[in-house]
């Protein structure tokens, strides 16, 4: 039970960090005119594919954290519905 609160956590923030970078580096890569500056076409060309394969990571990795969080808080709900049985067989 808690190994899913701890992995929800883990890849939720893993995900959430994943994006900020991304960004972050396509925010400082823009010049004074809002143009992104690359060295090369093949450096953009591969410099954007690997942020959208890492920006479809990142999405994975936070619908995997938000996932893991829900069936945590079910299986939460699950044990305070059988403790209160239990409670109420006594």
């Amino acid at each position: 039970m808690v190994a899913s609160l701890v992995i929800g956590i883990i890849f939720l923030i893993a995900g959430l960090g994943l994006r900020y970078w991304l960004n972050r580096r396509k925010f400082y890569r823009r010049g004074p005119m809002g143009a992104e500056g690359f060295s090369s076409y093949e450096s953009s060309v591969f410099i954007r594919f690997i942020e959208k394969v890492g920006k479809w990571i990142a999405y994975g990795l936070i619908i995997f954290g938000l996932l893991s969080l829900w069936v945590y808080s079910r299986e939460k709900k699950d044990r305070e519905i059988q403790n209160m049985e239990i409670q109420k067989q006594n």
